[in-house]
């Protein structure tokens, strides 16, 4: 059976980029490893609902802008 294709399920990597802040910082903030961090943004792994949120709040963005849109 071939492997399945990695899903792109949230946009932290790319809201990173647009706030100008880095893995490193966001890691500090939230008190994470900045492997764990890496793996979000690489999309290798996901965060909590609640992690999630407290990224937007340090982003100071809403909370979907950090998910990949179902809609079409």
């Amino acid at each position: 059976m071939p492997p399945m294709p990695k899903l792109h399920l949230n946009r932290i990597k790319l809201v990173l980029v647009e706030k100008g802040k880095t893995n490193r910082e966001l890691a500090k903030a939230l008190g994470n490893a900045e492997s764990t961090v890496s793996r979000w943004c690489t999309n290798d792994a996901q965060p909590s609902l609640e992690t999630l949120y407290e990224i937007s709040v340090w982003l100071k963005v809403d909370v979907r802008e950090l998910l990949v849109s179902t809609a079409e």
